[in-house]
């Protein structure tokens, strides 16, 4: 049998058969788009994570008091966590690779200006903020570079505090109240919208030694230090651990590089996303069970032609192929379809939900594709058999 010959049998059949050929080809098409849209809005929320996560660089390590992991044996009352001071932080600067060192407090305050009041965020950190997390000064400038164990009581604004407290008055000198304490405003921040939940634009930033009593703390929150591009991160985390293991006496701190957030992070979401994938799997599931059940009725009712292509010398693995054929087509165009409207609805979903992130990756298209072949190859196997094991004599007589 020749190839063309193969193909139109394979085609007329189907054509023959429009309702039932479309009805096959339809579930795999809604399993292919369900595939697609849900991998599309995965792979939307994974990069816009990843994204959101990355904008303050990749060259940042936090370093945290307390160590994350426990050893084998108790340090009885040696094994006590040292605080992380604003001291530890001055000493990182030291190392040579170190392009900005910020000690870092969080907490949450009431906020006064005039008449106006708003409980917001609080951020005690250093003048070095700006460059190690990418931020940008709208009006004004940053908390100066003073003593930081004795520092100016100067605050700067996040550009939606300082739009709830002054409107669109120039708040450049005057004084707020935050926690009860007097500060000068010295600064305002450029926009920097919402990063994993948390609105850098509704806060207020002051110097860590006076978040540090604000907040009757003795521990920093968190150490942050940004380092140069060219030095390698085994480095990095070698000199930071040895500067406060001197000062502490031992490694009690707990460092987290960029990478080993990106790595945990990325490994989360993409079990979000093929999660996702395999939920809109279960309708190609759905669609292979339609195309065993279509092929074997085809098997049935075309015994008697099977019969006569027998008989007139037409091999089984004809046969096979021709049932094979058919299967594979139905898959392929329900699979062609379906991809075009996974693509299609999630489009649409983007522009009518414009915060949703959504992005199709083409790796998963063609591999939906390439799972609704497979898928349509495995399914016809068992109709395709039994109509090539048929005995021509006895299916002629199936007339």
């Amino acid at each position: 049998m020749r190839l063309r010959d193969l193909l139109h049998l394979t085609t007329s059949s189907l054509i023959a058969h429009r309702l039932r050929s479309f009805l096959s080809a339809l579930g795999i098409a809604v399993g292919v788009a369900a595939v697609v849209l849900l991998t599309s809005i995965g792979e939307g929320v994974h990069q816009f994570v990843l994204a959101e996560f990355t904008q303050f660089g990749t060259n940042l390590v936090a370093i945290n008091p307390g160590k994350a992991t426990t050893g084998g044996i108790s340090m009885g009352v040696f094994g006590t966590e040292r605080p992380l001071t604003i001291e530890d932080a001055q000493a990182l600067k030291r190392l040579p690779y170190a392009r900005a060192v910020v000690a870092f407090v969080q907490g949450n305050a009431e906020v006064e200006a005039g008449n106006r009041s708003r409980r917001t965020t609080v951020y005690g950190a250093g003048s070095q903020m700006p460059e190690a997390f990418q931020m940008s000064i709208k009006s004004g400038h940053f908390l100066p570079d003073d003593d930081p164990t004795a520092p100016r009581a100067f605050a700067v604004l996040g550009s939606k505090l300082k739009y709830e407290l002054f409107d669109d008055l120039n708040p450049l000198g005057k004084r707020i109240t935050v926690g009860g304490n007097r500060f000068r405003i010295i600064g305002v921040m450029e926009s920097k919208g919402n990063v994993l939940g948390f609105d850098l634009d509704d806060t207020v930033y002051i110097p860590a030694s006076r978040a540090l009593s604000l907040f009757n703390r003795e521990t920093l929150h968190e150490v942050d230090l940004l380092y140069d591009d060219n030095t390698a991160i085994e480095t990095v985390v070698a000199g930071i651990k040895k500067i406060l293991a001197e000062r502490h006496g031992r490694d009690d701190v707990t460092i987290t590089t960029q990478q080993q957030m990106l790595e945990v992070l990325g490994s989360v979401l993409n079990v979000l996303t093929f999660a996702v994938g395999a939920i809109g799997g279960i309708s190609l599931l759905v669609g292979a069970i339609g195309i065993v059940t279509i092929m074997t009725i085809a098997v049935n009712e075309r015994i008697s032609e099977i019969g006569l292509i027998r008989a007139l010398g037409g091999r089984r693995s004809q046969i096979l192929s021709l049932f094979l054929g058919e299967a594979i087509v139905l898959s392929a165009v329900g699979g062609f379809v379906g991809l075009g409207l996974g693509i299609g609805i999630a489009q649409l979903l983007h522009l009518s939900l414009p915060a949703l992130p959504v992005h199709t990756s083409w790796n998963f298209v063609i591999l939906a594709e390439v799972i609704a072949i497979s898928i349509g190859l495995i399914a016809g196997v068992l109709p395709a058999r039994r109509a090539a094991r048929l005995n021509p004599v006895e299916a002629l007589r199936a007339e």
